[in-house]
């Protein structure tokens, strides 16, 4: 286990790490769609959170579906997380001059309930991060100094539609027509992109949501080992989850075993699942799951503290980072 000084670390997360050995049952989604496949016969199903909808009363999953066009993110709904049915790609109204539908998208997750949008409409709520040219890590990195943010196109979003009728199982998700821009890259070890993680848990100090940030790594000769991608923890209001009431300001999860600095990309620990433990009657204890060094998964430990330590807002960039 490491432990940070930052009083975020000390108060909110006692990590222990280990490396999850499963037997695999069968295959959830490959490529098949048009949308998941490219013009050589690639493609992919990748980054897939699952979160059950309470209100659909389904386990819904979003994940990258990638084809030659680039990633775009798709749905796919379930009654036992074995047997999926697609409902295609997610489409998007424009907002303020900003195209959502002909850019890169991933890292998307959905609320597991009903929730307000800026005009007080109960809406289905996905976190998605829309990957705009000129945002990706190897894009970012170019600048060797300070650089200039682009809050809109460097952050992760919430997007909000129509609620599908309670207790049917729909064909496909309706237009995301409502938008609002989260949280943009601050702290240095999210200094060249961030991203969605874990989907949205409720807490008792608001929506939780384990996010990842990607930095460049010092000293580094290897470009496969170039970049290094961490885990830090955003608190989002209950009753208005557009409000950021906590925001790490170190991660709390950094590569440091042997599976998460070396495999298929190295130096990655990247969260997309999210178990509260109530089977073990400890309802402030959550198990995270996640990416190591796109090889294995691995298993991280959460406690949660009384209180939320003061001052953990971070504040937008108002210059170079």
């Amino acid at each position: 286990m490491v432990l940070h000084a930052d009083s975020f670390i000390a108060q909110f997360c006692r990590f222990r790490k280990s490396r999850i050995s499963k037997i695999r049952r069968s295959i959830a989604l490959e490529p098949e769609a048009d949308y998941e496949r490219t013009s050589h016969g690639g493609g992919g199903c990748e980054d897939p959170r699952i979160t059950f909808v309470e209100p659909l009363q389904r386990y819904v999953m979003t994940y990258a579906a990638l084809s030659s066009v680039g990633p775009r993110i798709a749905f796919a709904i379930s009654e036992d997380l074995i047997h999926w049915k697609r409902l295609g790609l997610a489409t998007f109204a424009p907002y303020e001059g900003i195209d959502f539908v002909h850019v890169d998208n991933k890292d998307a997750s959905l609320f597991p309930i009903a929730i307000s949008n800026h005009c007080g409409k109960m809406q289905m709520a996905l976190l998605h991060r829309p990957l705009f040219p000129g945002t990706r890590p190897e894009e970012t990195a170019c600048c060797n100094g300070p650089r200039e943010v682009n809050l809109d196109h460097e952050s992760i979003w919430i997007s909000y539609c129509p609620m599908p009728e309670k207790g049917q199982e729909p064909e496909h998700l309706g237009l995301f027509n409502s938008h609002h821009r989260l949280a943009a890259p601050v702290a240095p070890w999210a200094r060249l992109k961030i991203g969605a993680g874990t989907p949205p848990i409720l807490t008792r100090h608001g929506w939780m949501i384990i996010y990842h940030g990607v930095s460049k790594m010092n000293g580094s000769s290897n470009e496969a080992h170039h970049f290094c991608y961490s885990a830090g923890v955003m608190v989002l209001s209950k009753e208005h989850p557009r409000k950021i009431l906590y925001r790490s300001a170190e991660p709390i999860l950094i590569p440091t075993l042997p599976q998460e600095r070396i495999g298929t990309i190295g130096n990655v620990v990247f969260p997309t699942g999210i178990d509260r433990r109530d089977d073990l009657g400890t309802p402030d204890r959550f198990d995270v799951y996640y990416g190591m060094a796109d090889n294995r998964i691995g298993v991280a430990r959460l406690d949660l503290p009384d209180f939320l330590p003061s001052g953990g807002v971070a504040a937008e960039p108002k210059g170079k980072v």
